[in-house]
């Protein structure tokens, strides 16, 4: 396991780069987001995938929601109407995950063979560059059902495994997940506050 160090506020291109290579040959990233830190692996590798509901000990029928770059690349892995692209983009980036209608192209591993997915766009610089190349799982970086910790050195702990990269800013200023909210009905109704 490989451990940067850098600051929430510096967009690191040498880490970023690091750890894109990382996500693009099947490895797990630990990482800071706009909320807690997630943990992330490339969403069509569907080994790296199953490494994150391991190292979770998480239930395969929960999904993972999935982090993109920006608001348009939100339509490479969902269906989004002008509607919901308006609602969007007056919270994103943020600390929102969006339920959405998904296209096909997203791995049913990811999302439980649901029809639908969570999508993040954070406001975290670092966070949205790791997705710059291909989407990634965020996921809070904790034993499910466990607690939401905001230091890598306790959440490594915590998971009791080897993720092979951390980027390490410190302590986050939360500890508390992302609001979701489910626009894949007719009204937009909120799941996690």
């Amino acid at each position: 396991m490989k451990i940067l160090k850098t600051s929430i506020d510096c967009l690191d291109e040498k880490i970023i780069n690091e750890a894109i290579n990382v996500l693009a040959n099947g490895g797990v990233v630990l990482y800071p987001t706009d909320t807690v830190y997630g943990l992330g692996a490339n969403i069509f590798d569907k080994h790296a995938v199953r490494r994150v509901y391991s190292i979770k000990q998480r239930s395969l029928l929960k999904p993972f929601s999935i982090l993109v770059k920006d608001i348009d690349a939100i339509n490479l892995v969902a269906k989004v109407s002008l509607a919901q692209k308006e609602i969007l983009s007056k919270y994103l980036p943020g600390p929102y995950t969006f339920i959405l209608n998904k296209h096909n192209i997203v791995p049913r591993g990811v999302t439980s063979g649901l029809t639908n997915v969570g999508v993040r766009v954070p406001d975290c610089d670092i966070a949205r560059n790791l997705a710059r190349i291909f989407p990634i799982t965020t996921t809070s970086a904790n034993v499910s059902d466990d607690e939401m910790l905001s230091n890598p050195k306790e959440i490594l702990e915590q998971l009791n495994c080897d993720v092979d990269l951390v980027i390490d800013v410190g302590d986050l200023d939360s500890n508390a997940p992302s609001s979701i909210i489910d626009l894949s009905g007719i009204k937009p109704r909120i799941v996690r506050k």
